[in-house]
């Protein structure tokens, strides 16, 4: 069944070249925000260390996340809508290849600011997980009716801050974050 853009969109289909802006300029602003944080506020980042383990752990978590959303789309209406519109909104417009770009660039500086900076800055501890989550989903807001899709986010969000939490290797939720846009938006677009 082919996915289609909500009637009355609270915001207007954006094209593919506004799409891969919006995602450059979101990303240089996150990454410029966690430098001044951690440049300012005397921040240390979460380690980033390149092993195995934890790079497969990663991708585990990626695909556990991606099995999870499929299962919530399927028995929660109010989240398949509000995806739905998100992702329509932002991957309608995309080509295949750029799908590459929406894994790599959220990935990576959302990651960096949510996980690596503002939780340890917020206390490296539950805590500072819960409410790094709790604004990772807001930033996932995209209009009044989207909360199931913030709902989720924030969900996402303790997963993944929990796992740089319980590793101390930020490389967890990078992956995890990219291996759950890409797999995520490909079945997105293959079932259009």
């Amino acid at each position: 069944m082919a996915k289609q853009f909500p009637e009355n969109p609270e915001i207007d289909p954006l094209t593919r070249t506004q799409v891969l802006i919006a995602m450059g300029v979101t990303a240089v602003v996150l990454l410029v925000v966690a430098r001044l944080w951690m440049q300012f506020g005397s921040i240390s980042l979460v380690p980033l260390r390149w092993t195995a383990m934890e790079l497969l752990l990663g991708v585990g978590l990626g695909l556990g996340v991606t099995a999870a959303s499929s299962v919530v789309y399927r028995i929660w209406p109010g989240y398949r809508h509000s995806a739905d519109y998100y992702l329509a909104l932002v991957l309608k417009p995309l080509l295949w290849p750029d799908l590459i770009w929406l894994g790599l660039l959220p990935g990576l500086s959302e990651e960096l600011l949510f996980r690596g900076v503002m939780l340890p800055a917020l206390g490296f501890n539950s805590v500072g997980v819960v409410l790094s989550s709790f604004c990772f989903g807001v930033m996932h807001l995209s209009g009044k009716k989207q909360w199931p899709y913030v709902v989720w986010a924030t969900t996402v969000g303790l997963l993944l801050g929990f796992s740089a939490l319980l590793t101390g290797n930020l490389l967890v939720p990078i992956v995890a974050h990219i291996v759950t846009n890409i797999v995520s938006s490909c079945l997105w677009k293959w079932g259009e």
